[in-house]
């Protein structure tokens, strides 16, 4: 990942510890600092064993072999056997030494804290690592019995890692409100924490950086997921350093592909602006922004749809409803992004539309609708703010977005009037019922650099789609 995602650059001249995920090195500023100590802090089943694990074996091969040192946390051979499960575990590296488990269980058992330094001191100059594993560093800490013993214990653990530029992680079951009370967090040059938290059915995991000495990483909660090959990581999008510096000129117009409405817009929407279609429930937002991605399909702009309501095939007959062959549109240029309302996290589906847009040449966005996103949300505050970050990448990349909302009934979002402050284009559509009889219309509320048309038009939605009369 690159400046483009808008986290802090600046390069750091420090060696770095890969954790063998891109995304999190990202956030690291590069990853941790060689010849630090660090903490992977975080609830029990957070991911923190799995994260330091997959970190000893994107480091392994190198000319110095990398200690797990176990505590009285878990036996070795559990670790080592549910190690086994995830695919970047590798036998060879445990067999070459390259990667060595060990436990110091027993000695700690026998003699408490004061058995830590000794071992290490063994360990060390018997395989000199270049990073050590202690899991769980807490486990030690219970079995202090003064904060100056663990103070004097931590000191001499410090200074033997410092002299044999050895860089440690200290894996526990710590929470934030003991980074102040515990001797271990003075020494620690970064802190790295883990927290999941219940949402709705199911648990949605974050991960942010406390404490990096010498770096410059990227603050704030950062979504990941537990997979098969480690953390899949989406860091929190923020908006460009820079905004863009460009005159919007009168040729730079994007047809809306709603027969009437450009009319209605002075010409289009502007190129990399956000507009915001709300409407009640059968008036017509699906229909104009797939109309708006296919239309520039047909003026070669790949566009991309984001769909959390209609599965692919309900939306494959939609678009062939519309007049294309799904294939075609696929071929030219169509993206489809599609995620269930029950598992919809924002944090994954944004960033991979992220990715999705700076990756293919994108130059419409619609995604439909946000409302799903609101809800989905544990804090509705991170949809604004993805969103306002979204819109200002997509401006500068001159991606143009439509976004829709639902004003009424089951899906009606309490962030409505926040989030149409942060477009460009507010357009309000109805079904409107006289007795027997009902009609759709449409009327264009805001569009910033334009004079619009104020008018309600009534829309009508035929074999081709939504029209104006």
């Amino acid at each position: 990942m690159d400046d483009d995602t808008g986290g802090a650059r600046r390069t750091s001249d420090l060696a770095r510890i890969s954790t063998g995920n891109a995304e999190l090195d990202f956030i690291l500023g590069g990853g941790f600092p060689e010849s630090s100590i660090n903490i992977l802090m975080g609830e029990p089943g957070s991911g923190k064993t799995i994260l330091a694990e997959r970190l000893v074996f994107a480091n392994a091969g190198s000319d110095r072999p990398i200690l797990y040192l176990t505590t009285l946390s878990e036996p070795l051979d559990k670790v080592v056997r549910y190690l086994q499960q995830f695919e970047f575990f590798d036998d060879a590296q445990l067999a070459s030494g390259a990667v060595v488990y060990d436990t110091i269980a027993d000695e700690l058992e026998r003699d408490g804290v004061a058995a830590l330094v000794p071992r290490l001191k063994e360990l060390i100059k018997t395989i000199g690592p270049k990073i050590i594993i202690i899991d769980s560093f807490k486990a030690i800490h219970d079995l202090g019995v003064s904060l100056p013993e663990m103070r004097r214990m931590l000191y001499q653990v410090s200074g033997l890692l410092t002299a044999y530029q050895t860089t440690a992680f200290l894996v526990g079951e710590y929470s934030s409100d003991m980074i102040s009370a515990l001797p271990e967090f003075a020494v620690a040059d970064g802190m790295l924490e883990l927290a999941r938290q219940k949402q709705g059915t199911r648990d949605e995991r974050y991960l942010r950086v406390l404490k990096l000495r010498g770096s410059s990483y990227q603050e704030g909660l950062h979504a990941f997921r537990i997979t098969p090959a480690g953390l899949e990581v989406f860091p929190r999008l923020t908006s460009p350093h820079l905004p863009p510096s460009y005159t919007l000129l009168p040729e730079e117009r994007v047809h809306s592909g709603i027969p009437g409405l450009d009319g209605m817009l002075g010409g289009g929407l502007w190129t990399g602006s956000t507009t915001l279609v709300q409407g009640t429930t059968g008036s017509g937002k699906t229909t104009i922004a797939l109309q708006f991605v296919l239309d520039g399909l047909k003026r070669g702009e790949p566009g991309v749809y984001v769909n959390f309501q209609e599965n692919p095939t309900q939306l494959a007959r939609t678009i062939q409803g519309l007049g294309w062959d799904m294939d075609e549109a696929r071929a030219k240029g169509l993206h489809l992004l599609y995620s269930s309302p029950v598992e919809l996290q924002i944090d994954s589906i944004l960033v991979e539309l992220f990715a999705v847009v700076r990756a293919n040449g994108i130059r419409r966005v619609a995604v439909d609708a946000v409302g799903d996103l609101v809800h989905a949300a544990s804090d509705p505050r991170r949809v604004l703010g993805y969103l306002y970050a979204l819109g200002q990448h997509f401006q500068v990349g001159r991606a143009t977005t439509l976004m829709t909302l639902e004003t009424a009934g089951a899906g009606k979002s309490p962030l409505a009037g926040q989030v149409s402050a942060m477009c460009d284009a507010l357009i309000t559509i109805a079904l409107e019922r006289t007795g027997d009889t009902a009609r759709r219309t449409l009327q264009i509320i805001k569009a910033r650099g334009t004079a619009h048309d104020l008018n309600v038009r009534e829309m009508v939605i035929g074999p081709q789609g939504a029209t104006l009369r």
